[in-house]
């Protein structure tokens, strides 16, 4: 008996013994992967890492071809156009006396932020003011975020902020502590300030009191204060506002980490990458009429958004718009599937990435389904990193307890009847049943939609998605902006101003403008769409010349078109030619090349005249010889007969035949127009 009480407590030691040294392994095994140099080792193309997995037809891929520069090439007649915000003329800094202290608080999301930040530093110069960190609104009044990250340094680096921009403004992270108090009690003067307002707004109605008071506050709630387009002695500081949005307003160091980690995965294949930019938000969908792109809940949801904002005066006309008119007038978005309709016919083959951005796509994944049935590798930021990454990102935040109101207990209601009946002879009412906040079924949409003209109050939890949907447009800002193409599915917001998507073609338009960034008109976009719906997998040639036609005009097109509708209402959508200049040795060559006219005619139709200095001059322009032996780059490719279906090896048997015809057929032909692009 003892000799099997000693055995049975050796077991016990054993077992106790090797349970430890398991959870010790798992536990080195956790740290190993948090904090070894990567974090995570980068993944090869043929390893299942994340939720992607990248599939291509082949290994090989030219560079050389034809037809890698009609897809992924720069735009030639656009690779003279340098970056250059610096001061041209007499320009002030800043000087050691200001005017007072201006704080800003900004209202709005990712865009109208960004667009607000600029405009607030050029008032701030205007007035000679102290700028105030502004304060973002969509954080500060969120819950459970942490507490590491404040407003303006939630989103953006402060410190490069503060440096980039002290030349131009002085810049302090807080107020004194005696007008930190005065704004406590609402001592300070506020002003509401308008959208698009002009500087001479500024000058007669603000200063004077910010000398009064050494103090303003500004209230931005429109995504942008001062008027686009200034006059020209203003022209300085249109370039300061370049300054600020293309060198000042850099995200915070472990955003910018996760954008490099996503950028490096994106391009680990040796592919290059199309980013593409939904713009179907709710709001938007709702300002323009298009709630009938979609069915059932979903119009209802963009109809009560509508309701809700032409009671506000948001919205002017009638709450039933005909969609399919308002689409066609390409007022609407263009739609996921029309999208890759567009990039297939162009010549983008099914193994293609595809990143797509956007904080919010209305209608969820279903919406997308279309396109991943085009494309094979469709990704998002949430397939290319893990959910560790994302909660490094947010910082440590408090848990949030379900609020979610429950029925009164049993026993409270009898306690209650008890304490009725004994409180005297003297009759007395029931008391009333405690007030209970509405509760709606997990859709969450039927019961306010049918009950109130007003949205529920966003709960703790909504709140603190808001403040993250920030970090993640920030993530897929940089993506956009480094991408091979990009190409939008619209480009206003729930206003009608410019949205996400046009400052991501701004930027481009900034740093690389001879990118290939597309800016489809979605007018003409759904009449050829409309034009193949009925037989949309037998795309004839005719219909496949016309869609390249369209995008490729769109490349230099529709730059010149935005700088009529875009830049009115947003300069950092449009930064030319106030921030932009050309080559010396530009100059020299189009005088030399078959491009010299139409070069010219884009330059006059863009408005830029101004040469770089003499340093800027570091690259040269592409050789003469190349440029002029270079091939059509539009040729007919084997790939976009078969728009619609992926080429895996086995193609349908039924199909076989009729692919083959159709292949020999864009084989035999050559497209003669736009060559030069």
């Amino acid at each position: 008996m003892k000799g099997e009480g000693k055995m049975k407590s050796k077991m016990k030691w054993v077992g106790l013994v090797g349970l430890v040294l398991s959870a010790f392994s798992i536990f080195v095994h956790i740290l190993l992967a948090r904090f070894t140099e990567e974090g995570i080792a980068e993944y090869q193309s043929s390893v299942t890492i994340f939720s992607w997995r990248p599939i291509f037809q082949s290994a090989d891929f030219s560079t050389n071809s034809p037809l890698y520069r009609r897809l992924w090439g720069p735009v030639r007649h656009l690779e003279s156009l340098h970056p250059d915000a610096n001061p041209r003329g007499y320009y002030t800094g800043p000087s050691s006396q200001t005017n007072g202290f201006i704080f800003v608080r900004i209202q709005g999301g990712f865009h109208e932020i960004r667009n607000s930040i600029c405009d607030a530093v050029v008032v701030s110069q205007l007035l000679n003011a102290t700028l105030v960190m502004p304060e973002i609104q969509q954080t500060t009044s969120s819950k459970g975020i942490s507490s590491q990250f404040k407003s303006f340094a939630y989103l953006y680096n402060e410190d490069q902020f503060v440096l980039a921009l002290a030349k131009d403004v002085k810049v302090v992270k807080t107020l004194p502590k005696d007008l930190k108090g005065a704004r406590r009690k609402k001592e300070i003067p506020l002003f509401k300030v308008p959208y698009s307002a002009s500087p001479y707004y500024y000058l007669r109605h603000v200063l004077p009191v910010l000398k009064k008071h050494s103090v303003v506050e500004l209230v931005v709630s429109d995504g942008g204060c001062l008027r686009a387009i200034l006059p020209p002695h203003f022209e300085e500081y249109q370039r300061l506002r370049c300054r600020v949005a293309f060198h000042a307003l850099r995200f915070r160091q472990e955003v910018q980490e996760l954008a490099t980690k996503i950028l490096q995965r994106l391009r680990a294949p040796g592919r290059p990458f199309i980013a593409y930019d939904p713009g179907m938000t709710r709001e938007a969908l709702a300002y323009h009429g298009c709630a009938e792109l979609f069915q059932d809940v979903h119009t209802e949801l963009i109809q009560h958004k509508r309701s809700w904002m032409m009671k506000r005066g948001f919205v002017k006309g009638k709450l039933l718009v005909n969609s399919a008119e308002a689409r066609f007038n390409g007022f609407c978005p263009l739609m996921p599937e029309e999208i890759g309709i567009l990039l297939r016919a162009y010549g983008y083959s099914w193994d293609t990435i595809i990143y797509v951005s956007g904080g919010e796509v209305f209608g969820g994944q279903r919406t997308l389904i279309p396109l991943h049935g085009m494309f094979e590798n469709v990704v998002d930021r949430t397939s290319l990193s893990t959910h560790w990454e994302l909660s490094r990102l947010y910082g440590h935040e408090v848990d949030l307890v379900n609020s979610k109101p429950g029925p009164p207990p049993f026993i409270e209601e009898e306690t209650k009847h008890k304490a009725w009946k004994n409180a005297g002879p003297r009759p007395r009412p029931l008391p009333p049943p405690p007030a209970r906040p509405k509760s709606y079924n997990i859709e969450g949409w039927w019961g306010w939609v049918a009950e109130s003209d007003n949205e529920p109050d966003s709960t703790v939890m909504e709140l603190r998605t808001n403040a993250h949907k920030l970090l993640w447009e920030a993530i897929d800002y940089i993506v956009c902006v480094e991408a091979d193409v990009f190409i939008p599915g619209f480009d206003r917001d729930g206003k009608g101003h410019p949205n996400f998507g046009s400052l991501v073609m701004g930027h481009r338009l900034y740093h690389s403008a001879a990118s290939k960034t597309y800016r489809p008109d979605r007018k003409e976009a759904a009449k050829l769409i409309e034009e193949i719906r009925e037989h949309m997998y037998q795309a004839n040639h005719t219909w496949v010349k016309s869609v390249r036609r369209h995008l490729r005009k769109t490349l230099l097109d529709g730059l010149i078109e935005a700088s009529k509708k875009s830049k009115p209402l947003s300069l950092i959508s449009h930064p030319v030619p106030e921030c932009s200049c050309l080559r010396h040795d530009s100059f020299e060559t189009s005088k030399n090349t078959s491009l010299s006219t139409s070069s010219s005619q884009v330059w006059t139709a863009l408005g830029v005249a101004h040469q770089c200095p003499a340093w800027m001059d570091t690259e040269s322009v592409p050789v003469l010889k190349e440029m002029e032996k270079e091939e059509d780059l539009d040729e007919d490719d084997s790939s976009s007969s078969d728009i619609f279906f992926m080429q895996r090896g086995k193609s349908h048997e039924g199909d076989g035949e009729a692919n083959n015809k159709g292949e020999n057929q864009l084989e035999d032909q050559e497209e003669l127009e736009g060559g030069d692009i």
